[in-house]
This record gives structure tokens, C-alpha cells and sequence, in this order.
């Protein structure tokens, strides 16, 4: 026990002792909250109302009949309870986020002003053109970055996510094969280390899904993809790098024999930040390539969106990408390319994918990040996220089981599985576990080819310090799960909320509040 520079020596806790539970529930500074129901009164209001007079017509039976019920609080009351809750949350401005496959970096504060800008942020989708060339310039100019830092021929700057991205691919390759009479091809090869939304947007656009197995060292099963290639096959989807963390090494092999066939590539672009301004996936033989703009480009990410992911496309079918899309001409006028001005010059457009052009808040972080970074720094980038991930990886090698270590460097993330954990424990019980020493668990039982999986992505913007610090918290915790220490089953101990039962949330959530009182009286 050691003593702090004022000579305090804080009391050790008895044995197998108990804190003594609060009055209020609180947890020193960590407030419990109750639900706004509970805390507001339908009888009252924080703001006082004059009586509205006379009838409201033209409502007929969708006039209300009974009170609304919603509670009422005064200002300090629910500025107070938001707040509350938001600390009970955890962001990547608190701490480190080590979420494989999501690329949770920072986002700089730069970008955030840049996107708040008059002109871009309070912009209308149905001004006229000729009002908003500065928005169309920022999307013009961030395609062409985006088609030179992958050497594609094209790209469709309109889908809203990853997932809206693939399946604008896979409707560009569903088009380019009608046009020239191969309607027939149904079939969508996918290897088992691609991303999970791969074979749910092949079938989604009505294909037909076939798996490729992996290797044992985690990467695609190259002569098991060669020997299915065929007629009937529309397109290969492969994740590059891989969801195992892996660089796929024969991918120009893969793109050669896929095309011989008469079939293309789409390739998921989800973890371009490990090779942004290094590999060239136009140069690897890839026909369609999603980016996420809110993983590679770190605009905000999570909580369901707002996403960005523009598809690039290869020469053979960029005539079939979507509208509307930006033209830049030789007067510096910036035209957007839609159903009523596409003319004859773009007769095998697939059509349009979203009501207007994209996510400018989106657009306009992307961009801005580009532009701070330069190519110098875009490459840098990408080094350092596949430092930290190597360091990670082999930090924590002779603590975890790392089913692919033997294979050469990681990419972006590091894959350990739990594999010589005590028995009857699990992933699930080192992620609770690290939720006690403040951090966001990693990604887990994902990819599904290494079971328990534990998946782990620092990104470049963590310092050694902090990924320090993780590294030690992760061993202390797999040491624990490894020599069957019983706490940690019903671990977080310090979270607002202990464990859950997770198959009864799942299965029965209670998602609406009731009055208790009328819920006895019902009784």
C-alpha cells in the first residue's frame, strides 16, 4: 500500500468485504439515474403555458382523447438527468477504443469547424446549382482524391455506409452483367475473412451466396476459389486487408483469374486505413471498392450515422455507377449530374441510390482531413496504425492465443482467440473484465473462423502510453480468466450496471415504461 505526497494512507478494504450500499444508490460521483418517467410528474411542467382556447379542427379521430403522459421537468431537472447519463456513457474522447474491424480513431477538431462552416452546414439539397458550387466543389475535389488514392477510373460519392456501398457495387456489377448478356450469372463467391455484411448485400441484390474456406493461416483458400470459378459466377467480395487482420497477398492472382472468367471483383474497403497511400487497390485488379469515409478519413462513427461510403469503380464499370454524381468544366462551373441532365452521355446508369447526394457534413470532414494530412502524412497514417496494431499483437502473444501470429505481420488489428482460458471461461468474461479497468471491450466472437475471437484495432492515434496501458490492463485480466479467478464471472463490478442476463435482455427487453401504480391497479 503506498502512501501519496501529503502522507494519506488510504484504509485497505477487509477481505472478501462489501462497500456498505449508499442511501441515494450513488457511487461517489457516479450518479444513479432514474428514468425520466420517475422523474418528472404529467401533473406539472417547467414551463408555464398560457391556456390555448377554441377547438383544433381538422384533426377528426387523430385528436388526442387522453393525456399525452409525458413528464414534466424543469430545466436544471433535465439538463441534469442528460447529463447524467451521458457520463455513464464511453466515447473516444474518454478513452481508447479497441474495436477491431471499426477503426475508432479521433476525431480532429479541425474537421468538426470545417463541417460547422456557413455554406456547409446550413445548405439545402433543393437549392439551385449555381448557390452551392462551394458544396459541389468540396465533393468534386474529394472524389478525385479518392480516385487517385486508390487508382480507380470513377466514383459514386452517394451511398450512405459501408453496407450501402457494397450493395451499390454489387448493382454495378449486376447492370455491367445484364448489358452485355450475362443476366445468368447469380452466383457471389465470398471468403468466410470477409466482412459479415458481404453476403447479406450479394443476397439482398438476389444472388446467390457461396463460401470460400480460409487457410490455416487465416487468409483466402486461393486454389478452393479458383476450382469454383465459373459461368455462373457474377463476382468475387473479399475484405482486403482481411477481417483476420490480414494483408491478402495473392490478391492480383485472385483479380487475374476472376476476370478470365468474365466475372468481377468487389472489394470491401472497410480497412483501407491500414493501406491508405501505400497499396492501390485499381492496381490489384479491384472492379468496385467501398470506402468508409467514417473509418479511413475519421469523420464521427457510431451510434447507427451519420456514415459516408463512396464506391470506386474500376474503368469497366464506372459507365454503370449511380446518380447523381459532380462534372467539373473548363470554366470552373460544377454541374450535378442527375436524371434530367444525364443526356445520352450516360445511358447504362443504374439509377439513383439515395433522394440527394451524399452526406456533406461528411464530405466536407473527409476532405479536410485529406488535405491536413497531405499524401506524406495519408501514408503515414496507415504506417503507424499497423505499428501500433503490431504491437499490440506481439505484446500480448505470450498472454493470449494469437491463432495467426506465426503468419507474419497484422495489418490495422490484432486477432487473439480464448484458447487456454481456464475452464468455463470465456471472451465474454475477459471483455467484462476489462470494462472494470475503464476501457471499451474489443471486438468479440467476431471473425467467426477463430472461436472466441477477441479482435482488437488501436488505430494510429493512440500513443504508446496509452496502448501501454491497455496491454497491461488485458494481461491482468487474461491472467486472471487463465488461472479461473471465480470474480471475474460476475464482473463489471464497478460499472453502473453489473452483468446482465444477456439471453433474457435479448430475448424479452423491456422497452416501455409503465406507471407502477396503474400497473398494479390493471392487476
Amino acid at each position: 500500500m503506498s502512501i501519496n505526497a501529503s502522507g494519506w494512507r488510504p484504509e485497505a478494504p477487509v477481505a472478501g468485504g462489501k462497500a456498505s450500499p449508499t442511501v441515494t444508490g450513488n457511487k461517489g460521483l457516479m450518479l444513479e439515474e432514474a428514468l425520466i418517467f420517475e422523474i418528472g410528474d404529467s401533473e406539472t411542467t417547467g414551463v408555464d403555458f398560457a391556456t390555448a382556447g377554441g377547438t383544433v379542427d381538422g384533426l377528426g379521430s387523430l385528436a388526442r382523447t387522453t393525456p399525452i403522459g409525458l413528464p414534466g421537468l424543469s430545466e436544471p431537472e433535465a439538463v441534469r438527468h442528460y447529463t447524467r447519463l451521458s457520463r455513464q456513457n464511453y466515447g473516444i474522447d474518454l478513452g481508447f477504443f479497441p474495436l477491431g474491424s471499426c477503426t475508432m480513431k479521433h476525431n480532429p477538431r479541425l474537421n468538426e469547424k470545417m463541417a460547422r462552416l456557413p455554406g456547409f452546414a446550413d445548405i439545402h439539397p433543393l437549392q439551385p446549382v449555381d448557390t452551392v458550387q462551394g458544396a459541389l466543389g468540396v465533393i468534386n475535389e474529394l472524389a478525385v482524391w479518392l480516385i487517385k488514392l486508390t487508382g480507380m477510373y470513377g466514383v459514386a460519392m452517394s451511398p450512405k455506409a459501408g453496407a450501402h456501398g457494397e450493395l451499390c457495387g454489387i448493382l454495378c456489377i449486376k447492370a455491367a452483367l445484364e448489358a452485355r448478356g450475362e443476366g445468368h450469372r447469380k452466383v457471389v463467391l465470398v471468403p468466410e475473412s470477409a466482412h459479415g455484411t458481404n453476403p447479406a448485400t450479394a443476397a439482398f441484390a438476389g444472388f446467390t451466396v457461396e463460401d470460400i474456406p480460409a487457410t490455416a493461416e487465416g487468409r483466402v483458400d486461393t486454389a478452393a476459389l479458383k476450382a469454383r470459378l465459373g459461368p455462373d459466377v457474377a463476382a468475387v467480395m473479399i475484405t482486403n486487408p482481411n477481417t483476420c487482420g490480414l494483408f491478402e497477398r495473392d490478391m492480383k492472382a485472385i483479380s487475374d483469374a476472376v476476370h478470365a472468367v468474365g466475372a468481377y471483383v468487389y472489394c470491401d474497403g472497410a480497412n483501407f486505413n491500414a493501406i491508405v497511400g501505400r497499396v492501390r487497390p485499381g492496381d490489384l485488379g479491384i472492379d468496385a471498392m467501398h470506402i468508409n469515409l467514417h473509418k479511413t478519413f475519421s469523420t464521427p462513427h457510431g451510434g447507427g450515422g451519420p456514415g459516408s461510403g463512396p464506391v470506386v469503380l474500376s474503368e469497366a464499370l464506372a459507365p454503370f455507377g449511380p446518380l447523381p454524381f459532380t462534372a467539373r468544366y473548363e470554366d470552373g462551373h460544377i454541374a450535378l449530374i442527375e436524371e434530367e441532365t444525364a443526356g445520352d452521355e450516360h445511358p447504362h446508369t443504374f439509377g439513383r441510390m439515395t433522394a440527394f447526394h451524399g452526406q456533406m457534413g461528411m464530405f466536407t470532414r473527409a476532405l479536410t482531413y485529406i488535405l491536413s494530412h497531405g499524401a506524406d502524412g495519408l501514408r503515414q497514417v496507415s504506417e503507424d496504425a499497423v505499428l501500433n496494431a503490431n504491437y499490440i499483437l506481439r505484446s500480448l502473444e505470450k498472454t493470449l492465443d494469437a491463432p495467426f501470429a506465426g503468419s507474419g505481420p497484422c495489418m490495422h488489428e490484432a486477432l487473439f482467440s480464448d484458447n487456454g482460458l481456464a475452464d468455463g471461461f470465456s471472451t465474454i468474461d475477459v471483455a467484462k473484465g476489462l470494462i472494470d479497468e475503464g476501457f471499451h471491450p474489443m471486438t468479440m466472437y467476431f471473425p467467426l473462423v477463430v472461436h472466441g475471437a477477441m479482435l482488437i484495432e488501436p488505430t494510429e492515434t493512440e500513443s504508446k502510453a496509452a496502448l501501454d496501458q491497455f496491454i497491461a490492463a488485458l494481461r491482468s485480466v487474461a491472467e486472471r480468466a487463465k488461472a479461473g479467478d471465480i470474480s471475474l464471472k460476475s464482473a463489471p463490478h464497478f460499472a453502473p450496471r453489473s452483468r446482465l442476463d444477456e439471453t433474457l435482455a435479448a430475448r424479452k427487453p423491456v422497452l416501455v415504461w409503465k406507471d407502477p401504480a396503474l400497473a398494479q391497479a390493471a392487476e
